[in-house]
């Protein structure tokens, strides 16, 4: 039979259809999602005009296309957290049945579409429950044991927030506490000197609690009396710590190698917590009046206690300087103070411990943290209010060996911020800021936790501004990451 033209291109065509079919069969895109995950993210969520590559830039910066690019996050943090439902805020979105949870945000996803069935939202919220896997059951960030990390403690979540250093990536919250049916109130979490630990006080815990950095594991806790307990301090070589209450004024040595505690003095308003390079000498901040206190821990169960005056002038409990916390420079000789009530940082001489500079700064300074690799001080300025309208809060800059202000007003991080870090490896300052005061920036979204959402932010300390982020679209935007309500505290394991 000899074929025509038109006939052997109908067959042509017909051929082509067949092995195009076979090819979409059985060799799907891969997508990294488990199949019942892939129906509903892929096929529902990351759409033309959503939460496709494409797309991204005009729905939040949120890439649902692959399962590792749903944990690259969008513009207000990572939408999915593995093994945190209550935390995960992609099924606020998606969920519309008051009795599978009760925060419903809107506007509803897939937006403009039929809403998720309840067997869907289900769906999404046990594959999350057990860790968001991929097809291959592989849980996100447990390649690396050894990542450089960055800790937030949550205070009215009872939850340590965990970033991935170099991703800037929200991984895991912990939870902290060991009653889950009060809030115990994480309010500052520590890195041991050996890195392999991160440590957490509580203000109405009676215990320090130890989790491993490798993998977020607990290790143990130690009981150090009931208080409010703010702030700890590790001995150079780790095997020790140093808690202080503010309420009833007790100082707590712990001894991390028997795993107890002993309360070893009384003090008036403790707060701020500092161990000297050699191990010997504990400072600790008197946060009502003009002086710190300089206890000899050379026997941490005989302790020695001394006053330093931080002006020429009698010790006294009246509002003067009120110094809140404590950090040395990285060669030990000089120390700083934040005084939250003249608004200054008070630099003293180690060796004699004598005044050599009055730094003012924006209103309430509280948390400091300093590089070793560039000459700055950083200190969050909680209630600064020369940011312009709407804005709340800065960060100063110290140059820590001319003591001179090296950015006039300082840097705008984020409304009321509080907890800070340097990483010196990325070159960059975690901050962490509040936001609890409702005239702050309304949260992108909410929780079960009481209170507004605070948010970390980072600065750039080559340029000493915010970090921005740039899509491969154009879109340029500075970092942030939503957290829960009252970050307090934030660490960085190297």
């Amino acid at each position: 039979m000899i074929l025509k033209k038109k006939d052997l291109l109908i067959i042509v065509f017909l051929l082509t259809l067949l092995f195009s079919s076979c090819v979409n069969d059985y060799v799907p895109e891969y997508t990294g999602y488990p199949k019942e995950v892939e129906n509903i993210l892929v096929n529902k969520c990351s759409t033309t005009g959503c939460h496709d590559s494409q797309s991204k830039g005009a729905a939040g910066g949120i890439d649902l296309s692959t399962w590792d690019k749903l944990f690259e996050g969008g513009r207000n943090g990572t939408p999915v957290i593995p093994y945190s439902v209550d935390y995960s805020y992609l099924l606020y979105f998606v969920n519309t049945y008051p009795d599978i949870d009760s925060t419903i945000l809107q506007p509803t996803m897939p937006a403009g579409s039929v809403p998720l069935s309840r067997n869907e939202v289900y769906t999404l919220r046990n594959w999350i429950s057990s860790g968001a896997p991929n097809v291959t059951g592989k849980i996100k960030f447990t390649d690396n044991l050894q990542r450089r990390k960055v800790y937030v403690a949550n205070q009215a979540c009872d939850q340590v927030a965990v970033f991935d250093a170099d991703s800037k990536v929200l991984m895991r919250y912990i939870e902290a506490g060991e009653d889950h049916n009060v809030v115990e109130a994480p309010h500052q979490v520590k890195i041991s000197p050996d890195g392999q630990y991160w440590c957490v006080v509580f203000y109405s815990g009676n215990f320090v609690q130890r989790f491993k950095t490798s993998d977020d594991s607990y290790a143990g806790s130690v009981t150090i009396g009931t208080g409010q307990w703010n702030t700890m301090s590790f001995s150079p070589d780790g095997k020790k710590a140093f808690a202080a209450d503010l309420s009833a004024g007790k100082i707590s040595y712990i001894n991390f190698e028997t795993m107890q505690s002993t309360i070893i003095a009384a003090l008036n308003l403790p707060h701020g917590t500092w161990v000297s390079n050699d191990g010997n000498t504990l400072y600790v901040t008197c946060q009502q009046g003009n002086f710190i206190y300089k206890i000899n821990i050379t026997d941490p169960l005989s302790p020695s206690t001394q006053h330093v005056e931080l002006e020429d002038a009698p010790q006294d409990f009246n509002n003067k300087f009120d110094p809140h916390e404590i950090i040395f420079s990285p060669d030990g000789s000089k120390y700083f103070l934040s005084c939250q009530y003249s608004n200054e940082i008070r630099v003293m001489q180690t060796s004699n411990d004598s005044l050599l500079a009055a730094i003012p700064v924006g209103q309430k300074p509280q948390e400091m943290s300093i590089s070793g690799t560039r000459p700055y001080l950083f200190v969050t300025c909680q209630e600064d209010a020369t940011q312009g309208p709407g804005k709340k809060g800065s960060v100063a800059v110290i140059d820590y060996n001319t003591l001179n202000v090296v950015v006039t007003g300082g840097i705008y991080s984020g409304f009321q911020p509080h907890g800070i870090a340097v990483d010196d490896y990325n070159d960059v300052v975690y901050v962490a800021n509040l936001n609890y005061d409702p005239a702050g920036p309304a949260p992108h979204h909410s929780t079960d936790c009481a209170g507004r959402n605070g948010y970390l932010s980072i600065i750039d300390m080559k340029t000493l501004q915010l970090l921005t982020i740039s899509n491969p679209d154009g879109i340029t935007y500075s970092y942030k990451n939503e957290l829960l309500p009252f970050p307090y505290s934030v660490a960085f394991r190297k």
